[in-house]
């Protein structure tokens, strides 16, 4: 075993310092693992990082461990952000118990997270559940997560971003402007809301809720520095994970995004566009399966023999 051990030393080496190809017997391809690029050692099983906050990471976690092709891949979840009371919670309660009355009331809700939705269940529960207008999901998660808190959804868009859903809620044609209620991050851009107020809606925006960065310990920064994949579920995760990290390794981890909105936060917080991947469409079997795209552009950037 330690002849062996010396002759996977060699090859790796020499696959490190010539380009020229080599010839390596059948016996050490099938007793161990070697990754041949800068900071990867061998016989190291590949790591993929799922940075969404404590206890949000379980779907994609389930969804990337039923996959066949990621057998020998560890999952860690490594939170980036955490949330917390955003600086208009205070006022959420009273303005929903106003919408009993027409002159105060919305013609849609609109909620784009599943935190957003929380938030807002929570305090529509204590105001006693009053009439409201339709309610509007950005996507399949946050209505999900409406309708399990009792909340009934009127629409959700053809895709799960902010654009889409301020092209696509309709308008509700009567003699005054139609009416929107925006419950939202504290981080949240200001995408929509100046979309529908083009449009010619009349839009009321709380910060209900706020996302913050959360700190890594020094486990989790060690262990994040050994990362092979990054799973980014927000924009706010993205800065998140270059404040703990210091920026460092940005332009070679390839990124997993949710979709294109993170995927845009990359960009701007220096990716390179070959290493960011994301569904056309928002959601887990979509976020699922370009991370497996990610890990196969690693592997074959480090050229892994198994």
């Amino acid at each position: 075993r330690q002849i062996l051990h010396r002759i996977t030393i060699v090859i790796t080496k020499m696959t490190r310092n010539y380009s020229s190809t080599l010839i390596i017997p059948l016996f050490l391809l099938t007793t161990f693992t070697f990754k041949t690029c800068d900071g990867l050692s061998s016989n190291k099983f590949m790591k993929i990082v799922l940075t969404r906050e404590k206890g949000k990471n379980d779907k994609l976690f389930e969804k990337l461990s039923s996959d066949d092709r990621l057998e020998h891949v560890n999952l860690e979840e490594i939170p980036c952000i955490e949330h917390a009371e955003g600086p208009d919670l205070n006022k959420l309660v009273p303005f929903l118990q106003r919408q009993q009355y027409s002159t105060f009331a919305c013609d849609y809700i609109v909620i784009t997270s599943p935190e957003a939705a929380t938030v807002f269940g929570e305090a529509y529960n204590l105001s006693s559940r009053p009439t409201i207008g339709k309610v509007a999901a950005v996507g399949k998660a946050t209505k999900e997560t409406l309708e399990n808190l009792g909340i009934r959804v009127e629409f959700v868009p053809s895709k799960a971003t902010a654009a889409t859903l301020c092209m696509e809620l309709p308008e509700e044609y009567t003699d005054m402007p139609t009416k929107v209620f925006y419950p939202a991050s504290a981080q949240a851009k200001p995408t929509l809301q100046e979309g529908l107020e083009k449009r010619g809606f009349e839009v009321t925006r709380l910060n209900t809720y706020d996302t913050v960065p959360a700190k890594f310990s020094d486990a989790q920064f060690s262990s994040a520095k050994d990362a092979d994949v990054v799973c980014f579920g927000s924009p706010s995760a993205v800065k998140a994970w270059l404040k703990n990290m210091g920026g460092d390794r940005t332009e070679r981890i390839p990124a997993a995004c949710i979709g294109e909105t993170s995927a845009q936060a990359c960009r701007e917080m220096g990716w390179d566009e070959e290493n960011i991947f994301y569904p056309e469409k928002p959601g887990i079997g979509g976020w699922a399966s370009v991370v497996v795209d990610a890990l196969a552009k690693v592997r074959e950037h480090c050229n892994v023999f198994q």
